[in-house]
This record gives structure tokens, sequence and C-alpha cells, in this order.
């Protein structure tokens, strides 16, 4: 794409060349962090407008600490985004304030002040997991005879053996699968990090099978839908719904609501009780805070 040419005092110059040649370019961020930073600007620019003037007025001159922090107080008490929403938004324009240091200076007092407007702390939320009971009764319910009870069984077990995120169960390829010993997973996490992470004989087992038995090509996603298109977080937490409201009628110990983010919660507990040490449990996640799983034991 084509460089965008400087007005004097252009602010679209410097958020056009922030996406496309700094973002994309030179970082190399996930397109997850791209959607992210780009929806803060889309929400910013719409309050502005509403505010203010037209989005084409806006200049470096009035990108200034009070239009941020008023625009946060916004998104709290108007939009009632939570805080951690409030400091994803403020960390995208913080990165974009940095961005814009480097390339000019001129301006770096004004936006040293919005880089010191702090994040807010939030209330430290009590982390939700399964106990190993639960988990065997939620990995009991899918109808392994079926191929779509396979692949159901195959996505709560990687959810929970591997700890990973949604998104990162959703880009498995074939070839992310390592099924000689040592049998692992490679994981593609935030910012574009590899890890790769053991998996347990059982979980092995039934993703042997799974490969096998619908002989998916190596560079096929690993989960697809009946209609042979990458799954999506919808269809991952309808699986996991689905399996919950079978599970609950067999065990109170089951509970009414579990979220695909529980399972990976669940696999750090059972690790920290079994007495691994956190670094290693840190690692294992992929670069996540853990103080909560150790307030807990």
């Amino acid at each position: 794409m084509k460089k965008k040419t400087k007005n004097k005092n252009d602010f679209s110059f410097y958020l056009t060349n922030f996406f496309i040649l700094f973002l994309v370019n030179q970082k190399n961020v996930s397109q997850n962090t791209i959607k992210s930073y780009r929806d803060t600007f889309k929400i910013l620019l719409r309050y502005y407008t509403e505010n203010n003037s037209n989005v084409k007025e806006i200049t470096l001159d009035v990108f200034s600490k009070e239009l941020i922090i008023n625009f946060l107080d916004y998104l709290e008490n108007e939009k009632h985004n939570s805080i951690a929403t409030r400091n994803q938004r403020l960390a995208s324009i913080h990165a974009f304030c940095k961005f814009v240091q480097s390339e000019e200076p001129a301006y770096m007092n004004n936006l040293q002040q919005i880089l010191n407007i702090p994040f807010k702390k939030k209330t430290q939320k009590i982390v939700d997991y399964l106990t190993p009971e639960a988990i065997k009764i939620l990995l009991k319910q899918p109808d392994i005879s079926t191929r779509n009870g396979l692949r159901d069984l195959v996505v709560m077990s990687l959810l929970y053996d591997t700890g990973a995120r949604v998104q990162e169960l959703i880009d498995l390829k074939v070839n992310d699968i390592r099924l000689e010993k040592p049998c692992t997973v490679m994981l593609h996490g935030k910012g574009n990090k590899i890890r790769q992470v053991p998996i347990m004989d059982n979980t092995k087992k039934i993703l042997k099978e799974y490969i096998k038995k619908y002989q998916k090509d190596s560079s096929q996603y690993l989960f697809e839908s009946d209609t042979n298109r990458k799954f999506t977080r919808n269809g991952i937490f309808y699986i996991i719904n689905k399996y919950t409201k079978k599970a609950i009628k067999e065990s109170p110990a089951i509970p009414k609501k579990i979220f695909p983010h529980m399972l990976r919660h669940t696999k750090a507990m059972h690790l920290l009780q079994s007495g691994v040490n956190l670094i290693y449990i840190r690692d294992f996640l992929g670069h996540v805070d853990i103080r909560n799983y150790r307030n807990l034991c």
C-alpha cells in the first residue's frame, strides 16, 4: 500500500501509518491485536465527532490528555465498559502515542501527558475452575461413535490438557500436532508467540483416532464445521454449553455455566495443586498473570 502523504499536523497520516507501516510491517502483530486497536480508534473517533466536530478536523493538537480522559470516562459511565475493557482501550492509545513520539518529537510533551494517564486498578476476580471429578463427568458426555461427538471430545480435551486459549485452539492445524514421543501440540499465541505443550496419553489416543478416521490433510484446520469451514469462537462456546447441560443432569458438581476459559483455569489449578512450579505454569499457559492461582492454594 502506498504511504500516505503527510500534511501539517495530520492526525490521519500518523493513524494510517500506525496501522499499515508500524503494526503490520514492523511489529507484525496478530490480526486480533490489530482488530482490538482498530475498534478502539473507531469508538474514539465516533465519540469525538459526536461531541466536537467532523472527524476530518481532528489534529495532533486536539489529541490531548483531556480528550482521552473524557473518552475513558465515557466508556465507563455511558458505555458501561468494564475496567478491563477501559484499560485495553487505553493500552491501544498508549501504543499509538509511543509510535507518534518517535515520528514527531514536536508533540512529545502532549503525547507524554497521555502516556502518563494510569491504568485503572481492578478487583481481582476469583478464578473459576472445575474439580477433577467434574472434568471427568464433562468429558464423558460426547458420543464418540459419531463424527461430531469424537470431534467435540477432542475439542474439550485439548482445551483442558493444553490450557489453550479459544483462539489458539481454533487456529490449530493438523501439522501442529506431534503424535510421536514426546507428544506435543504447537500453539500460536498472542503476539505471534509459539509454544509447544505436552499432551497426555488419553488425549493423544483420541486425537490420533480423530485425525486417522477422518483423514485430515496436514494443512487443514484441525477443527472445522459441518460445512468444512474453520471453527468460530461461537462454535466452541456452543459445544461447551451443549455438554454442560448434559453433565448437570448427572452431577451437582457441575456448574450451571462452563466457559471455554474455565478449562484453561482448571488446568492451571490442577497443575498448581499437584505441586508444579508457578513459573512452569506461566510458561505452559503462555505469558499469563498467575497471581490469582497462587492466592487460591
